[in-house]
């Protein structure tokens, strides 16, 4: 049984890292035991709404393209467009984080907020394995795209992308702010 403070070691450690070695390969078992954590998550109602797409070798470079297509398509700045064509080569695996729509506007929400907490779990694994990990969110206009891409169902929400390798470098240290609590007697 882990022990609170090595629980929050854990989570004080953990940092959002770009700065990953694109060249050294995860291990299925990692990547595996990571998409397993994050579904391990809370959901309500026990919807799984959880849907993952491992983006590994040159489809990073196919995701990175279709991506960049849409932006340019929306006339997005072509520096930021062509940055995306090879942004997703940076880490040796991406994961795709989707939530599954729900059967109502309130299921919908709860399943993104299962998600999160799933990206977390992730997070959290992640760092426990000795592994870097970013959490960014997608392109906007690139949802669908993205979810064709990963063969989600119609309507699934991508709520990230998820780079994940061994880092290059630490991540510089952060100070947090203080937890903002209202107490309430």
């Amino acid at each position: 049984m882990i022990q609170p403070s090595e629980l929050q070691e854990l989570m004080t450690a953990r940092r959002s890292n770009i700065l990953i070695d694109a060249n050294a390969s995860v291990e299925v078992t990692d990547i595996t035991a990571l998409c397993n954590a994050a579904m391990l998550a809370p959901n309500h109602k026990r919807t799984w709404p959880l849907r993952l797409g491992v983006v590994q070798g040159d489809a990073r470079s196919r995701l990175g393209e279709l991506i960049a297509d849409i932006m340019a398509s929306q006339g997005d700045d072509p520096s930021k467009v062509e940055r995306t064509r090879t942004k997703y080569l940076r880490a040796p695996v991406v994961i795709v984080l989707g939530a599954r729509d729900g059967d109502s506007g309130q299921r919908s929400r709860e399943n993104r907020y299962a998600v999160a907490a799933g990206a977390q779990n992730m997070l959290l694994a992640a760092e426990a394995r000795g592994l870097a990990m970013l959490w960014s969110s997608p392109a906007t206009g690139a949802n669908d795209a993205i979810s064709e891409f990963c063969d989600f169902e119609h309507h699934t929400e991508i709520l990230g992308l998820m780079y994940l390798g061994y880092a290059a470098q630490s991540p510089p240290e952060i100070e947090r702010p203080s937890t903002p609590i209202t107490w309430i007697s």
